[in-house]
């Protein structure tokens, strides 16, 4: 039995981008619950994530099905670029996330500021699938034990070692630039159907093109690359 390689090549974008994406959600849960009682945090934990990964299903079906309609696929591409640079030079910003000493006080912190943060893990997710819904729920099963359990772990290896998130955004940027050339629409408006070569070229433009936006930011900002 042979393996598709363009199979394989999608696994693997959603693992590394459940990997980086992930951690911001699961630092929220914690944040949120830090200032319960003992006996409540594991309780709040357990209903946090159970929140956020309910959240993203729903957000995930929804822009799986909206990639369909002209045009939304360029403007998608878009913001995945956007989220893409972001992760090179943002810092993070769930610290000013609220502690909470009642329970469902601290659910409701995690699902208010969940909404707001996981568009780029649905977003992602739903791009890199291409589609497909098996590949779909499998980024979203992967997801809810990274939620869960892994951010510390995720957060120290992303720290220790940069480059990994370096070559994660660029391959957001590379599922960007695949996304917005496959946009239904451009046989309508520009009369041509984008080729696979076409597909390779706009994907590795994206992914240059998140690394260079970056990088630029981050020097004239003065930080430290």
């Amino acid at each position: 039995m042979t393996i598709d390689s363009a199979l394989l090549g999608s696994i693997a974008a959603i693992v590394w981008i459940n990997l980086l994406l992930s951690g911001d959600n699961a630092v929220v849960i914690a944040l949120a619950c830090r200032s319960l009682p003992d006996g409540m945090r594991m309780r709040g934990l357990a209903l946090g994530a159970a929140a956020a990964v309910g959240l993203r299903i729903f957000f995930t079906i929804i822009v799986a099905t909206l990639l369909g309609v002209p045009f939304l696929k360029l403007v998608g591409g878009v913001l995945l670029f956007w989220i893409a640079v972001k992760l090179l030079i943002d810092e993070s910003e769930e610290t000013d996330v609220p502690a909470s000493k009642s329970l469902w006080k601290a659910v409701q912190t995690i699902v208010v500021a969940d909404m707001v943060m996981s568009l780029d893990n649905v977003l992602a997710i739903a791009a890199a699938a291409n589609g497909s819904m098996p590949l779909i729920v499998f980024g979203l099963v992967l997801s809810a034990p990274l939620v869960a359990f892994g951010a510390n772990m995720m957060i120290d290896v992303l720290q220790r070692f940069p480059i990994f998130v370096w070559g994660g955004a660029a391959l957001l940027g590379w599922v960007a630039g695949g996304l917005m050339v496959e946009d239904p629409a451009w046989p309508t408006f520009a009369h041509w159907t984008p080729s696979h070569a076409i597909g390779y070229a706009a994907a590795a433009a994206g992914a240059l093109a998140v690394v260079a936006v970056g990088w630029a930011m981050l020097k004239h900002e003065g930080r430290d690359i």
